[in-house]
């Protein structure tokens, strides 16, 4: 069930309860980390406390974002959990799973709130709005009709998470919703300047040594409309990068002239690769990814496969080409 109106059963849990843990899905990006530090700030504001915590650190892009230095990581539980919780909200999670904390998330009440049109509607309350062009800006609804007073932080906080989401207002889903939810983040005091250092202009120098070693895997597939890049874990040692430092690479292949579709194959260990696709246009590269047992949305999607990196080449390039020659014959 896809809805755009705040359930009522989300607004009365959020009003009557008064602790909270708030969380996203493993690899934390800008909507997910933007939209938990924000949501857990506007909560505190309300008078409640809110707790961030995800399985894997930030991105460390993210690491002087407000509210970062409080954000708990790892497998272990805050303390007090789950007795002096009053429910876990999820955010931008197609799944309990992808958490990485489904076991002691599942003590519990879940409340879910998410845009994956496959969101597998896991929470005891869900709001899942396929049409929103980020959660932060679902975030945005809700508070609003919870009455929140909004500060700076709050509102920037917000607009990274919508700014991250929709590539910098560039990508598809930048909807007139986009822009009027960025319009009150910005009368809320949220500033493009302060949300554009943070997330572009703030990488760590491993990051870019990292796309130094990417630059040279690239290849170019289906007459130059496809493009394929490759980090292994031996490029991450070399670059002395972490694995948040890959974030936002795949953008570089995406931007060559006539390309449509982007892989980025990431090395895991153990024979697994990472699969990172993007797309322009109407090619669904969430059905690919969904095909792989992973998912996403249309333009931006993900999957993990195991095996030689050849294969895993092979069976997502075979995928992407037939799904070119698909959206071609439509459109």
């Amino acid at each position: 069930m896809s809805t755009t109106k705040t359930p009522e059963a989300l607004l009365a849990r959020l009003r009557r309860g008064r602790r909270f843990v708030i969380t996203s899905h493993t690899s934390p990006d800008g909507d997910s980390v933007g939209s938990s530090l924000g949501l857990a700030r506007l909560l505190r504001g309300l008078g409640k406390a809110a707790w961030v915590w995800f399985r894997d650190p930030l991105p460390p892009v993210f690491a002087s974002l407000p509210g970062a230095d409080r954000v708990h990581v790892g497998t272990a539980v805050p303390a007090g959990f789950p007795a002096d919780f009053d429910a876990a909200i999820v955010l931008e999670c197609p799944s309990l799973e992808r958490t990485g904390l489904e076991s002691s998330l599942a003590e519990l009440p879940v409340l879910n709130i998410d845009h994956h049109l496959g969101n597998r509607l896991y929470g005891e309350v869900n709001w899942v709005d396929s049409a929103a062009p980020a959660v932060g800006e679902m975030v945005y609804r809700l508070t609003t009709e919870l009455h929140v007073t909004w500060d700076r932080d709050s509102a920037d906080l917000l607009y990274l998470a919508l700014a991250s989401d929709t590539g910098g207002f560039r990508f598809s889903n930048t909807t007139l919703a986009a822009f009027e939810a960025a319009a009150a983040m910005m009368r809320a005091g949220a500033s493009p300047e302060r949300v554009t250092t943070w997330l572009y202009e703030s990488q760590p120098v491993s990051a870019v040594r990292l796309l130094g070693e990417m630059l040279p895997s690239l290849e170019l597939h289906a007459a130059g409309s496809i493009a394929t890049v490759v980090l292994t874990r031996e490029m991450f040692a070399r670059a002395g990068a972490a694995p948040g430092d890959s974030e936002g690479l795949i953008d570089h292949p995406r931007s060559i002239a006539g390309v449509v579709a982007t892989a980025l194959f990431k090395e895991l260990g153990d024979g697994r690769w990472k699969i990172s696709l993007r797309s322009r246009g109407s090619l669904d590269v969430e059905r690919i990814a969904q095909g792989f047992g992973g998912g996403g949305h249309r333009n931006a999607a993900g999957c993990t496969l195991d095996g030689p990196l050849p294969a895993a080449q092979e069976r997502i390039i075979a995928a992407l080409v037939a799904a070119r020659e698909a959206d071609e014959s439509h459109g």
